[in-house]
């Protein structure tokens, strides 16, 4: 397991000063991840509001875990994530979602971020032990990286998984421990989300298997580099906490430098307010960065700061 972390890491660290920056933006652009009135309507897109809300719970969730309690990143937060659930009526939306569709799996998925940081809705969780005891729910078809993700949701919840989670793994593109010549955009994120699930988002490393960390630790450098080169920002971002996840042993060597690398190419793509766009050229030639082409990808190096920071003081020996 990681060492915990409890002092803050001091500003002089490129990753802090992204990091934090990038919370900024975040909470200054709070209100734009609220739900609309009309979110329960059918033809309402989860896309633009359960999505963007359930990444601002799970990450905000994730940056309390990875801070220094009473500092300014771990209050930012946590103010945050009871924005989120505020916003979902303190649970009572996902009690509304799972009567009108009992077998979705979205919901459960989104309140897990809220359970783990000890937010409950008690009618929720009933009517989804119910829904648990079909058949139906137990032969839902997903994705296997989407299949992991649910495992860790409901053991997140406090439910007994349907299904291992090494079975899951198997199945994923990154269980296969591909040639990796073969990575790309799309084989990109599926990776950093399976990794992400494996290891409860950045929490238990440690859970994650000897084989594929070391795999990791040696193609992540190349794969980052790739990214970087085709400015795609977002999908950088990821790698780079998925870099923070990886168990002790694999975090080291040449790793941490090459992190270091990636911060400062992320540094000079993150405007004077913190945003880093998900894509695009340089600042001549960049997209407008409004929030939605902003605010996945800042959110991301938010999180991904905050296990960088944890993970090198953690190798130095002690807390920074």
């Amino acid at each position: 397991m990681s060492t915990p972390l409890t002092a803050e890491v001091p500003a002089t660290s490129r990753a802090a000063e992204v990091s934090r920056t990038a919370l900024t933006w975040v909470c200054d652009h709070r209100d734009s991840f609220s739900l609309p009135d009309d979110v329960l309507d059918p033809r309402s897109d989860a896309n633009l509001t359960l999505k963007p809300l359930g990444e601002l719970a799970q990450l905000s969730h994730s940056i309390l875990t990875h801070s220094a309690p009473g500092s300014d990143r771990h209050r930012r937060a946590s103010e945050l994530l009871d924005f989120a659930w505020e916003q979902t009526r303190r649970g009572g939306l996902f009690l509304d979602l799972l009567r009108d569709e009992p077998f979705t799996t979205y919901p459960l998925e989104i309140y897990a971020a809220f359970a783990s940081a000890g937010m409950r809705h008690p009618g929720f969780e009933e009517l989804t032990a119910t829904v648990r005891r079909t058949r139906g729910w137990e032969r839902i078809e997903q994705e296997p990286s989407r299949r992991l993700g649910m495992l860790n949701s409901e053991r997140r919840v406090g439910f007994t998984p349907y299904g291992e989670t090494s079975a899951a793994f198997a199945r994923t593109w990154l269980g296969g421990l591909p040639e990796p010549w073969t990575f790309e955009r799309t084989a990109g994120y599926g990776l950093t989300h399976v990794v992400f699930h494996l290891t409860d988002w950045g929490n238990a490393p440690h859970w994650m298997p000897a084989e594929l960390g070391d795999y990791l630790a040696m193609w992540l450098p190349a794969w980052l580099d790739t990214c970087l080169e085709a400015e795609q920002w977002d999908l950088s971002c990821e790698l780079i906490a998925v870099a923070g996840s990886l168990p002790d042993a694999s975090f080291g060597g040449d790793l941490p430098r090459s992190i270091e690398s990636a911060w400062a190419r992320i540094a000079d793509m993150q405007d004077a307010a913190g945003g880093i766009p998900e894509t695009g050229a340089g600042r001549a030639g960049e997209p407008p960065r409004d929030f939605w082409h902003c605010y996945h990808s800042t959110l991301m190096i938010a999180f991904a700061g905050t296990l960088t920071d944890g993970r090198l003081a953690a190798l130095e020996g002690g807390t920074r």
